[in-house]
């Protein structure tokens, strides 16, 4: 049996890419650089995790030496390892990696880079990479880590990813890649401020093989009011299709860079081994959608981690790093 392997089972390792001057944080770098050095030293309490950056030495100095802590050098456009990384796959008893094309969710920025990256660094890793030719952003996808995967038409058939394609043939693809027998299109949801074309991973996840945890809004006067709406009606048809449950998360309020929305949410949390950890942003918020997400893992730990430097350039915690399956080992 083949299929993408669940982000809340076991893991091996977590990647993530350290933010330089050469990427679109250099207007707020120093910021930047703490907010990922806080993640990673949440990480690494709980597992291992692999640092790609542009300056080796430098970047080493901002940590202790840590048994979990690894690097390896490369200069990469941006930073949302994510959407850059390969992606974990089950086939048989064998974890295999795949991975596809990025063209900068759909030519929007310059990738050249981050679609060389795992090809660049492919020694590091223990599996031999399968290179797909086929565009396909970590964050456009999630899975229960059976036989479903969940994702948004306004991304995955979107004419800038794989124009030569047709719904159906895209579907086929995801079908061939992970072995998914049932491939879930949401067709409602968005954020403003967010450049991915809607991402599942800024609206809906799995957090277990039959529970899907989903951005909410409640007030009437949000403007993301009517489409979350109707994105909860969908799931609301899934969950009795397919038996799933259903658990709301807030939608954070409004903040604001240069009078514009920026994407948060509460949904782009990360699974590491006996932890979730749970982008903050300073509004009131927080507090009820971390009680959520507590009292919906007894069995791991919630921390919480300010993410409002992240969502200045639009993305936030999932975002930013790539969780690599247990069976996968870093070669450094």
């Amino acid at each position: 049996m083949k299929y993408l392997i669940g982000e809340f089972e076991e893991q091996s390792f977590t990647q993530i890419i350290f933010p330089h001057i050469n990427t679109d944080w250099n207007y707020c770098l120093e910021e930047a650089q703490d907010t990922f050095t806080n993640i990673i030293n949440a990480i690494i309490k709980y597992q291992k995790c692999l640092v790609i950056c542009a300056n080796l030495e430098d970047t080493k100095k901002r940590f202790s030496k840590n048994t979990n802590l690894f690097f390896i050098e490369y200069e990469t456009n941006d930073c949302w390892a994510r959407d850059t990384s390969a992606l974990c796959i089950k086939d048989g008893k064998r974890v295999k990696l795949l991975d596809f094309k990025f063209n900068g969710w759909g030519e929007k920025f310059k990738s050249d880079l981050d679609n060389a990256m795992t090809k660049s660094i492919e020694k590091v890793y223990s599996k031999k990479i399968s290179y797909i030719d086929f565009i396909l952003e970590g964050g456009a996808i999630d899975s229960n880590g059976i036989d479903t995967i969940l994702t948004t038409s306004k991304c995955m058939l979107n004419k800038n990813r794989n124009q030569n394609l047709n719904p159906i043939e895209i579907t086929q693809k995801l079908n061939k890649y992970f072995g998914a027998i049932k491939i879930l299109y949401l067709n409602y949801g968005y954020l403003e401020g967010d450049d991915t074309d809607s991402h599942i991973d800024t609206l809906a996840r799995f957090i277990n093989k039959n529970t899907i945890i989903y951005v909410a809004c409640e007030d009437e006067d949000d403007k993301h009011y009517s489409e979350l709406q109707m994105m909860k009606k969908e799931l609301e048809i899934l969950a009795l299709e397919h038996n799933f449950n259903l658990i709301s998360l807030p939608l954070p309020s409004a903040i604001y860079d240069d009078k514009k929305r920026l994407p948060a949410t509460y949904a782009n949390f990360l699974f590491v081994n006996g932890a979730v950890l749970v982008p903050t942003y300073g509004v009131k918020e927080d507090i009820e959608a971390l009680n959520i997400l507590k009292s919906n893992f007894n069995d791991r730990d919630i921390v919480d981690i300010d993410c409002s430097t992240l969502i200045k350039q639009h993305g936030s915690l999932h975002c930013v790093c790539m969780n690599f399956a247990s069976g996968i080992d870093i070669l450094i």
